[in-house]
């Protein structure tokens, strides 16, 4: 008896044993550590994730994988200075922003469910610039958890809401429409410098409303540029070393792939340049060509060149720079306090304001245009868009010259009442003033002036009852 007892004890040591070390073989399974190193660069334009190490070395957006049960830790690097992070929605992880080349952040998760994710960087317009990557797992999910819905994604069912925030004030953004150079005088083609400079800045959208402008040189559009054809423009592009992106140009007037673009993907603070010579004339858009680009440009980065025939334009009293653009919150129109970009409404095309020369009240309680009776004004007038077609139309007055499309060197039509100018596209009108009084420069698809799209034409002098003649009586949409 006393040897069965000894063996019934032995038996139940090595019981214990053995559930120990399978207990002990769990925990280890569970602990088992994936790593992956991934640093932040561009791809031809698009914002990448590179792998770095291992069978994932030099691999743009990668594909990740783990098992059911592992413990995932990333290390994301900036590796050109641009502000990012990367997300796994599906884990409800996301890291904290680098900022600043070689800046480094980590994070770690437990995968608890089999299945096919993505991971992505969450600032945004940085996913739909081409942070996005797969991440694959193998085996059963372990629990029931809920997955979470990708972020970034907006679900109000009743839409944007007025947002009565903190009364805020922002840098003056706006282009004064007066601000462009004076006609060339005849001569020789030359090398013209343009400098370009991208800023991100806080400014002022509308009375107590601010938003995060992106901008060529502080203001919406960004400089007049004015050359002759056969001029060579050498353009130097900047990116002021605290901006979120890099940012770059695209001018229409170029010949030659991306219009600049492909030359010009400028990372903060950094410099690029490129030459071109201007071999048609005309009035052309520019704009940042960096993805996404419409959300470059919904946030302000356009503007114009003219590039003017050999014989110049007809000389005139007055020039104007006016172009529309749209913007995108997520707050509603008339919000107050700092709004942010909404980038599904841009996919959308669904702007919550429509603006001339960067915001509300631009060209009409800041900086209205003025003239007087018996001049002749030209208007230089483009669209950046970046959705919106404009059917641009000043109240009371005929055009006398439309140079439609802006092709300066087809017959002017004459006697316009409306004109279309498509995004990314220009024209170029002139009319005589007759009457004096004030003049409202409008999108004729009317709606949009109660989203900020109005400016005024103040034209001073005598008044000429030959041609205007009668008593003002209230109530006027005019």
């Amino acid at each position: 008896m006393k040897i069965t007892y000894k063996v019934l004890s032995l038996l139940l040591v090595l019981v214990t044993l053995v559930a120990g070390c399978s207990n002990a073989g769990k925990e280890e399974v569970a602990s088992n550590v994936v790593e992956y190193t991934l640093t932040s660069g561009m791809d031809n334009g698009q914002m990448v994730y590179i792998g770095v190490g291992g069978g994932i070395d030099g691999v743009k957006n990668p594909m990740l994988s783990a098992y059911v049960g592992d413990l995932v830790r990333i290390t994301l690097t900036s590796g050109e200075g641009v502000e990012h992070n990367i997300s796994f929605p599906d884990f409800n992880s996301t890291s904290a922003n680098v900022v600043g080349k070689g800046s480094s952040t980590m994070i770690e998760f437990a995968v608890d469910k089999g299945g096919k994710f993505s991971y992505f960087c969450t600032i945004p317009g940085h996913r739909q610039a081409g942070m996005e990557g797969k991440f694959e797992v193998s085996g059963q999910a372990v629990a029931a958890v809920p997955t979470s819905e990708a972020q970034g994604s907006f679900t109000g069912a009743t839409g944007p809401i007025v947002v009565s925030g903190a009364s805020a004030t922002g840098a003056d953004i706006v282009r004064d429409p007066t601000e462009l150079p004076t006609p060339l005088p005849r001569r020789e083609p030359q090398t013209v410098r343009i400098d370009l400079e991208a800023v991100e800045i806080e400014g002022q959208l509308a009375d107590g409303t601010t938003y995060t402008y992106w901008t060529f040189n502080s203001k919406v559009p960004g400089p007049f540029f004015r050359v002759r054809v056969g001029d060579t423009i050498e353009v130097h592009m900047k990116n002021l070393t605290n901006s979120t992106m890099p940012h770059s140009v695209d001018f229409h007037a170029v010949t030659g792939p991306g219009g600049g673009a492909t030359m010009t993907q400028t990372p903060p603070g950094e410099e690029t340049t490129f030459t071109a010579k201007a071999l048609n004339p005309g009035l052309y858009v520019y704009h940042c060509a960096t993805p996404m680009v419409a959300q470059h440009i919904a946030n302000g980065m356009y503007g114009m060149i003219l590039v003017e025939p050999e014989e110049g334009l007809s000389p005139v009293e007055r020039e104007f720079y006016v172009m529309q653009g749209e913007v995108y919150t997520t707050e509603a129109f008339g919000s107050t306090g700092h709004l942010t970009e909404n980038i599904q409404a841009l996919l959308n095309e669904d702007p919550e304001y429509l603006v001339f020369n960067g915001a509300v009240g631009a060209l009409t309680e800041q900086k209205p245009l003025k003239a007087n009776v018996g001049e002749t004004v030209r208007i230089f007038f483009g669209v950046g868009g970046p959705n919106f077609t404009s059917s641009f139309h000043v109240i009371g007055e005929i055009f006398d010259r439309v140079y439609e499309q802006a092709s300066l060197t087809s017959p002017a039509l004459t006697n316009v009442q409306t004109t279309t100018v498509p995004p990314g596209g220009a024209t170029m009108v002139e009319f005589g003033l007759e009457v004096p009084g004030r003049y409202i420069l409008v999108d004729h698809a009317l709606a949009r002036l109660q989203r900020g799209l109005a400016g005024f034409l103040i034209v001073e002098g005598p008044e000429n009852p030959e041609i205007f003649n009668g008593t003002p009586v209230p109530g006027s949409g005019h």
